[in-house]
């Protein structure tokens, strides 16, 4: 049998092996169609306790896979492991809501950069620590004048620049890139000097390895293994906030580095002098190197987000598209809290639609995201929007549904119908009916006007920011 002597030639190969020369005994029997469009996009990933995940692009082909093919592909997969692992069948939104986005499962030595004391060391607290993640790479993070001071800094850092500043603390909002610059450095310190030893750690982990290593009595064996670092790389370092012996001992081990001219850089949710929970010595510490603050993104960053996630996401799938503008600019504006946030969103649509996700309207693309927008909902009526509106603009609610046509009325009525457009789901005639019963056709105007608008009148973008920002909370 075929299986046999795959099997045979399969002891000792890693996962993704496995699965190539399993994949060539599926395609024959599904035939060359149906393996391409539905099985051939799926990727192998690891998961709890060793197992093993086939995760699809799209809920539509898991449904297919599991109704027409799961079956036989457990057979295949079984008699072809040698190790006996269990497979399971995601689409990649279950996967990376359970698991989060990680690597292949490929254990050969090729499948990534050396970053030992990432993936396989800074074992002194008895756990496996927290990996890099593969798609937080300096090519996949958009710059704008919110992020270019960090990333030009995370550059020089991973590239072993001399006359580098020590250390480099990192902050700003959740959800705006501080992880991606880590991780990103993680990797490019690796490429730029392959014999040196990188540790990326979240605080949290740092401070679990302590306490672990306190209660098993080998505390050295922690210390050492941070001091030996080259780039050392902790994520949230106000996470630490209120545990005095952890934040002295993050003092000595970012001295003793400091001492050696070894690199050190941390995240935090604030700069420096704003966390009052950490010990004042380490906050001493952190505030003498290079502070870089990241403020949350304006429209056009967030447009540049969706445009690279976008690309990332057809490249996977095999297609391209692009959004309708008006889709685009729906989400930049609707889905502000973090980039986290607006990636969720597109990738609920990518998922949802596949390869039709081009010619989505904007109604459409509002009624597959309902539960994504549906805590917004509950938060935001049109009597929020206008009164938030008016206030913004020096003037009362009762002015955005009057008759005046005056400019200063008249403009900020028109921003008040383009938020409630952005904000709710509601439809043209809804909303023309709750500004002073309006034709329909007064508020599309009103909408395409505030659209061309922001492009041209920097006063209005900003108010309409500021506005986005207030109604957002």
């Amino acid at each position: 049998m075929a299986s046999n002597k795959l099997l045979t030639a399969m002891a000792n190969t890693p996962a993704s092996h496995i699965w190539t020369q399993a994949s060539n005994l599926l395609r024959a029997e599904l035939g060359d169609d149906a393996y391409s469009s539905w099985l051939a996009p799926a990727t192998l990933r690891c998961c709890s306790e060793g197992d093993l995940c086939l995760v699809t692009q799209t809920g539509l082909a898991r449904d297919w896979i599991r109704r027409n093919a799961w079956r036989r592909i457990g057979e295949v997969w079984a008699s072809n492991d040698p190790e006996g692992r269990t497979l399971q069948l995601k689409s990649k939104l279950e996967y990376e809501a359970q698991y989060g986005p990680t690597l292949p499962a490929d254990d050969s030595a090729s499948a990534q950069p050396k970053i030992t004391a990432v993936d396989q060391r800074v074992d002194a607290s008895g756990e496996r620590p927290c990996s890099i993640q593969e798609r937080f790479r300096f090519e996949s993070f958009v710059v704008g004048p919110t992020n270019e001071f960090a990333h030009a800094v995370a550059k020089r850092v991973a590239s072993w620049a001399d006359g580098h500043f020590n250390p480099v603390v990192i902050h700003g909002p959740y959800g705006f890139g501080k992880t991606h610059l880590l991780n990103a450095m993680a990797w490019e310190a690796s490429r730029n000097g392959p014999g040196r030893k990188i540790i990326y750690l979240t605080a949290e982990r740092f401070l679990s390895g302590f306490v672990r290593s306190l209660l098993e009595r080998r505390p050295a064996s922690f210390k050492d293994e941070l001091r030996s670092a080259d780039l050392l790389l902790i994520d949230d370092v106000h996470l630490i906030g209120g545990k005095q012996s952890t934040q002295e001992e993050m003092v000595h081990t970012l001295s003793a580095l400091m001492e050696d001219g070894r690199r050190v850089v941390f995240s935090a949710d604030r700069p420096p002098s704003a966390l009052c929970e950490i010990d004042t010595h380490l906050r001493s510490h952190l505030s003498a190197g290079l502070v870089c603050g990241i403020e949350p993104g304006d429209r056009a960053l967030r447009m540049g987000i969706l445009d690279r996630k976008l690309q990332i996401l057809c490249r996977q799938q095999g297609f391209a598209c692009t959004l309708r503008p008006e889709v685009t600019t729906f989400l930049a504006d609707r889905f502000t809290e973090s980039a986290r946030e607006l990636e969720g969103a597109l990738n609920t649509l990518f998922a949802r639609a596949g390869a039709a996700l081009g010619s989505l309207r904007l109604e459409e693309a509002q009624r597959l995201l309902s539960a994504n927008l549906r805590g917004g909902e509950r938060r935001l009526t049109v009597d929020d929007i206008q009164k938030a509106t008016a206030e913004h603009f020096g003037l009362k609610p009762a002015d955005l549904i009057s008759p005046c046509r005056a400019r200063a009325v008249a403009r900020p009525r028109q921003a008040a119908m383009w938020l409630v457009k952005q904000f709710t789901t509601r439809s043209l005639p809804d909303i023309g009916n709750r500004f002073g019963g309006r034709d329909h056709t007064t508020v599309l105007h009103a909408v395409r006007r505030i659209e061309e608008l922001r492009v041209t009148d920097a006063q209005l973008a900003r108010d309409l920011e500021i506005l986005t920002r207030k109604l957002r909370g």
